[in-house]
């Protein structure tokens, strides 16, 4: 072989003599072996190898001679090794820390602005510092001022009521009246105007007053109508007097003592309370009268006495008291009114024939404690011949024990029940005549005067 060294590779040497690094020798591409698990045997790092893999176990190799031994790896075994998290890299916020932040921040804000508000509030001198009164709390119902109760119902009527003052010779005199139109009638009692000159002034719910004309007036039933010129004025609505009942709540509104709109409360005491009323040297006026504990004083005269719902169930006209003759007297709880049924008849008739008619049964009574004993009747002194007692039968003598089934006691019982009816109403009269009890059917009449 010479000099030559016998290897199992071979050798190449650059042009120029120069040996080169091993390398594939001259032929086809080579393509570069593959381990076991398709890496290829590329050992350091650096290109495919031209040895095979097997050149480790080569006894002719050439110990110097550039080789790759590419060793198969260890397949791995168990569970593939748990990823571990650096816990300072920074992570992805949480929903709860997204929320935390906001509400915080909400919550030293309205911290912030109490404590300047507080601060701002004390600096400034408002309260000093110190809360007054209870927290606000929900009334009771009537506090709420429901239509249908007492605030609810004044408050309807007040706009209707007025006070009414008279000049005469005496001096001025003071009542009250209501509003029954819109073009401006109101009714008083007669003896509120009773001392006038025929002029009067009316001062309204909202202190305006207006000159008034006293239109016509029924001394025997206290009740008078007046006229103011305005329009558009706000009436009273009417109730119905003969469909009380005794315990019935009542409002009595007025100017009682020269206090203007004054409101007061009561019930109806009683029904059908026959009066006999009227000033010395004046008419004597007879009603059957509304009675009630509601506060009436001077001054109420003429007002309105309404029922729960606000409607007028009667006019308010006398009191009783204990005072003695002369003096002034005050509410002890007896307050009377005329009917509205009765008085909205007479103001009807006022308005449209300028007086009113009387109504009257053609018969007269004796005097108290003649021919009877009180609770046994009323005894008729005579009967007019044409008239409604005698077209029913009924005699002078007669005793008259019941009208429409009211008791009657004294004269006045009979005169005032008759006038709260209208002329033309029939009515059932118990009577005795002897040791007889007879019933009859009178037809009232209007008076001929």
């Amino acid at each position: 072989m010479g000099g030559t060294d016998v290897t199992d590779g071979w050798e190449w040497r650059a042009p120029g003599g120069t040996p080169g690094s091993a390398g594939p020798p001259p032929g086809p591409p080579q393509t570069a072996p593959t381990t076991p698990y398709g890496g290829s045997a590329a050992p350091y790092g650096g290109s495919a190898s031209p040895w095979w893999s097997d050149a480790l176990a080569d006894p002719w190799r050439d110990p110097y001679a550039p080789a790759a031994v590419v060793l198969p790896s260890v397949p791995a075994t168990g569970a593939a090794p748990e990823p571990v998290t650096d816990p300072d890299a920074p992570g992805r916020p949480r929903l709860r820390q997204l929320l935390l932040v906001p509400l915080i921040v909400a919550l030293l804000a309205g911290t912030l602005g109490g404590a300047l508000g507080y601060a701002f509030a004390v600096r400034g001198g408002v309260g000093g510092g110190v809360t007054l009164g209870a927290g606000p709390a929900e009334g009771p119902a009537l506090a709420q001022r429901r239509p249908d109760s007492l605030a609810g119902v004044a408050g309807r009527v007040l706009p209707s009521v007025v006070t009414i003052r008279v000049a005469g010779p005496a001096g001025t005199s003071e009542g009250s009246g209501f509003v029954v139109s819109t073009d401006g009638y109101v009714v008083t009692n007669d003896h509120v105007v009773a001392d006038g000159t025929g002029r009067a002034s009316v001062t309204f719910n909202d202190g305006s007053s207006s000159a008034a004309t006293v239109v016509g007036q029924d001394p025997e039933s206290d009740i008078a109508v007046i006229k103011v010129n305005r329009a558009g004025l706000r009436p009273i609505e009417f109730g119905d007097s003969d469909a009380l009942a005794v315990g019935d709540p009542v409002l009595a509104i007025g100017s009682p003592l020269s206090l203007a709109n004054t409101v007061t409360a009561g019930i109806i005491s009683a029904l059908d309370r026959t009066m006999q009323a009227g000033e010395p040297g004046g008419p004597v006026r007879y009603y059957a009268a509304i009675q009630t504990d509601a506060a009436v004083n001077h001054g109420n005269s003429g007002g309105p006495l309404v029922d729960s719902a606000g409607r007028v169930i009667g006019v308010n006209s006398t009191i009783k008291s204990l005072v003695a003759e002369g003096q002034e007297a005050g509410n002890i709880g007896l307050a009377f009114a005329i009917p509205i049924n009765q008085a909205k008849r007479i103001t009807q008739d006022i308005i449209g024939t300028g007086k009113a008619r009387r109504t009257v049964i053609g018969a007269q009574v004796a005097g108290t404690g003649t021919a009877t004993r009180a609770g046994v009747g009323v005894r008729l002194a005579a009967v007019e011949p044409a008239g409604p007692a005698a077209g029913a039968g009924l005699k002078a003598g007669d005793v008259v024990l019941r009208l429409n089934g009211r008791p009657m006691n004294e004269p006045t019982d009979l005169i005032a029940l008759v006038r709260k009816f209208a002329p033309g109403s029939v009515v059932t009269v118990e009577y005795r005549r002897g040791s007889t009890r007879q019933n009859a059917s009178v037809t009232l009449a209007a008076d001929a005067k």
